[in-house]
């Protein structure tokens, strides 16, 4: 057997081989194109859910965060205090002296918190008696949340006295004040 025939019985396989070869390396970038797209999109919707995903969680944080805002704003407007004042005379043989009494107590909805504070003010002749009353106020003197109910009670010559709570003014966000 001659070169030249062994030649044309190799080369066909040589041939074969190097097309082989060929289009194994063609169809392997054309995975590596498309695998690369796929990722390129998988990245995008990854993107796009992340992105969601975080304003979820802002819009719960968000309606968490107004909820208990409003539920602390009606806990507050269910506390308010109930202030009464009235003026007392003492009669002496030498001293003609009067007072004003100003009790108070704070409530949440019609449950008292607290027990009556009292206040006993010596008034000058002429004293105002409502600027008396709030600058002794423990509950709406320092805090200008809570809503005082007053009762202002005009001096008169022998002392009264409310025996109860007695409806004064209803507000809206206040609930019903009594003095």
């Amino acid at each position: 057997m001659s070169v030249d025939a062994l030649l044309w019985i190799l080369l066909p396989v040589f041939i074969a081989a190097g097309s082989s070869l060929l289009s194994f390396f063609v169809m392997q970038a054309k995975l590596e194109v498309a695998v690369s797209q796929e990722r390129e999109i998988i990245a995008k919707l990854q993107a796009q859910l992340n992105a969601q995903q975080q304003s979820v969680e802002d819009k719960v944080h968000a309606a968490e965060e107004e909820t208990k805002r409003r539920s602390f704003d009606n806990f507050l407007a269910d506390i308010r205090v109930e202030e009464r004042h009235y003026v007392r005379e003492s009669k002496s043989l030498m001293t003609n002296r009067k007072a004003m009494i100003l009790q108070e107590r704070l409530f949440f909805r019609n449950i008292p918190l607290s027990n009556w504070v009292e206040h006993e003010m010596t008034i000058e002749d002429g004293g105002d008696l409502s600027r008396l009353a709030k600058s002794a106020s423990v509950f709406s003197g320092a805090q200008g949340s809570l809503t005082p109910a007053t009762d202002e009670v005009q001096p008169s010559a022998a002392p009264s006295f409310s025996a109860g709570p007695r409806l004064v003014k209803s507000e809206p966000n206040a609930g019903l004040l009594v003095g």
